[in-house]
């Protein structure tokens, strides 16, 4: 007997499909967003060195004490925000996971929740397998703002969250000290939570601050905030993120937490622990990502790609428009094939496949990397 999909609609996400297609062709893959060089030798010597100390067996359901400890301490040092590392801290299998154990654990039937588009194509989904309904706002080139005062038309008595994403995967934008405050305005006295996707939260540009909802009381009070060490620490494939949330969100994560994944990579949590003990770690990314921004913009500002703004993240979006009237899909397809640098489409990030004639390009690679992409963009 074939059972009914809970999720029909369904499919292979684009970033499998487009470094399927990176692979096939032997594509340059500025697709999916992962670093092509190695993460630092000294983080791997301390996972070795934690695995050869025995730290192989299963590491307490939230996480090592030591590691939750150094994020309540980088977070207060940050953001002037207290954490419990005992109960408002969990280490998780990558962001991804916490995203879904945050929305797991809150969302109900027919509860609604806005999100806001482009967006990862991780939230609705989860959305949909807890019975919930997504309520999505398109978000339009080249600043991707939010337009509260749409926002405030979509809140009803069944919205239950709020997703946000910033910095912003794939538009590289930023929220703003004006956008949290039309935010702080809309769930006053409303029983709303917010799930704050903060993955790329050291890579901003340009002086600009990081609004995390950490940094304001009245916000951190309803917030899930998802971080990720393998955005931070170019090591994707370790899957290792955490949650921050207050201690009653909280207890209710690690419900669905402990019988998800349970716990997660024991050494890799040692050697993080060790290695956050020197700032600069995480505070120079920002200088480090900056420079690979600026290289590959000016590179790009060569061929006959329109630039979309880029305050954050390591994705650069661009208009086509100059150079095709094809669909985005196709576009990228044909770039991938015929020019050898693969791509995603930003029409796969709305759920009604708005195609606004842009793509994404990772510059999370080697300076060679970006440098050959370019000599084979400019044969456009």
């Amino acid at each position: 007997m074939i059972s009914v999909s809970k999720l029909p609609q369904t499919g292979t996400t684009i970033f499998t499909v487009m470094s399927a297609l990176a692979n096939e062709v032997n594509a340059i893959n500025l697709s999916q967003g992962f670093p092509d060089y190695e993460c630092p030798a000294e983080l791997i010597d301390l996972v070795t060195a934690a695995m050869k100390n025995g730290y192989n067996q299963y590491a307490p359901m939230a996480g090592l004490p030591a590691l939750r400890e150094r994020i309540a301490a980088k977070t207060e040092k940050l953001h002037g925000a207290v954490y419990n590392p005992d109960t408002e801290i969990t280490i998780t299998a990558g962001g991804t996971q916490a995203i879904f154990t945050a929305i797991c654990a809150t969302i109900h039937p027919n509860d609604e929740v806005i999100v806001f588009e482009p967006a990862y194509d991780a939230y609705a989904p989860a959305i949909k397998l807890m019975g919930g309904t997504v309520k999505s706002l398109a978000l339009e080139p080249p600043d991707y703002r939010i337009p509260w005062e749409m926002v405030k038309r979509l809140i009803s008595s069944r919205t239950r969250m709020i997703i946000l994403n910033s910095p912003h995967n794939p538009t590289g934008t930023i929220l703003r000290k004006d956008d949290i405050d039309q935010l702080s305005i809309i769930v006053k006295n409303r029983d709303i939570l917010i799930l704050s996707d903060e993955v790329y939260e050291h890579l901003i540009y340009d002086g600009e601050v990081h609004e995390s909802m950490a940094r304001y009381p009245e916000l951190q009070q309803r917030s899930f905030i998802v971080a990720s060490f393998g955005k931070l620490f170019h090591s994707t494939g370790w899957k290792l993120g955490y949650c921050l949330a207050p201690a009653a969100l909280m207890q209710e994560f690690r419900k669905i937490h402990q019988f998800l994944v349970f716990s997660v990579n024991t050494p890799m949590q040692v050697a993080i622990a060790e290695y956050l003990k020197n700032e600069e770690t995480y505070l120079s990314l920002s200088s480090f990502f900056q420079q690979k921004r600026d290289t590959f913009r000016q590179g790009l500002a060569q061929t006959r790609f329109e630039l979309l703004p880029c305050s954050g993240s390591y994705f650069q979006s661009v208009w086509y428009n100059n150079i095709s009237d094809e669909k985005d899909t196709d576009f990228s397809i044909r770039l991938t094939r015929d020019f050898g640098v693969a791509t995603i489409p930003v029409s796969a990030f709305y759920s009604k496949a708005i195609d606004y004639h842009v793509i994404r390009f990772c510059f999370a690679k080697k300076q060679e990397t970006l440098d050959m992409a370019v000599e084979k963009l400019l044969a456009l």
